[in-house]
């Protein structure tokens, strides 16, 4: 991918090229633990990325050869539950991205770190990562989304095996367990997840969303009539988009469709419920 805008803020840099953006977090000098700042940067930046139609898909990696530590705890004196607010926010908003969102992993993704990864779709670690959901060990308990994704993605006891102990996992471990997606080498890194950053721009946009929020509403539990219900809402949506007649003219005429152009992308739209 060519070009680009790049912007900082104080704990994070984000760059936005050809419909991904990325954002890196900055602080290597903690591997990448969070602060009360941190916490609110990345919430204000994944509302703007919610609100900014170019931006196809997210990336979210650290610097320094670390994702993210977790918590930087240093200097937490006063008003605990309102730095934990501002955690929860930054959760919270990454939740709400109805874009696909991938997590490129190396070096050390711990305690809220960790979380942070797996609240992202797709997991891509090196094989040299490792994983921890380390809080036990500071006589804390799970945070940043961290009791709602584990239990989902791994099953109550699993969940409650990995956060009763905080082990340390390598890459394999954790992939072993469903939750890593791909495990490449380090120099391969960058390379794989661009690809796949760039499939999924250049997917249908508006499908690519609707299948997202299908999913994670499946998830939730509920019930198959509910889960029809949400999918023939999407459908219908599919079928009268632009990107259905480019599908359709595309298989006419025996060529590739095009979905995405740098100066006509459009947000997609939410699961309409009844």
């Amino acid at each position: 991918m060519t070009g680009g805008e790049v912007g900082s803020v104080e704990t994070l840099k984000v760059e936005r090229r050809d419909g991904v953006v990325t954002v890196v977090l900055s602080r290597s000098e903690k591997k990448n633990a969070g602060n009360p700042t941190m916490w609110r940067e990345l919430a204000e930046t994944f509302t703007e990325i919610e609100r900014t139609p170019g931006d196809r898909v997210m990336v979210v990696t650290g610097a320094g050869g670390d994702f993210c530590s977790g918590a930087d705890l240093e200097g937490i004196s006063g008003d605990a539950l309102d730095y934990m607010k501002r955690a929860s926010h930054a959760a919270e908003a990454l939740s709400a991205l109805t874009i696909p969102t991938i997590a490129k992993v190396d070096g050390v993704a711990v305690g809220a770190g960790w979380n942070l990864a797996l609240g992202c779709d797709l997991v891509v670690a090196t094989d040299r990562a490792r994983f921890s959901q380390i809080f036990i060990r500071r006589a804390l308990s799970l945070d940043f989304g961290g009791s709602w994704l584990l239990p989902r993605l791994v099953g109550l006891q699993k969940a409650k095996e990995l956060a009763y102990f905080g082990e340390i996992l390598s890459a394999a471990e954790a992939s072993e367990m469903g939750l890593v997606t791909r495990i490449v080498a380090v120099d391969e890194l960058d390379t794989v997840v661009e690809s796949m950053a760039r499939r999924l721009v250049h997917a249908p946009a508006q499908a690519l969303s609707l299948t997202k929020q299908l999913l994670d509403a499946a998830a939730d539990g509920g019930s198959v009539e509910a889960a029809l219900q949400r999918e023939n809402h999407a459908q219908a949506i599919n079928m009268l988009g632009p990107d259905a007649v480019e599908a359709r003219a595309a298989f006419v005429e025996k060529r590739e469709a095009v979905y995405y152009r740098a100066d006509s992308a459009s947000a997609p739209a939410p699961v309409q419920e009844s």
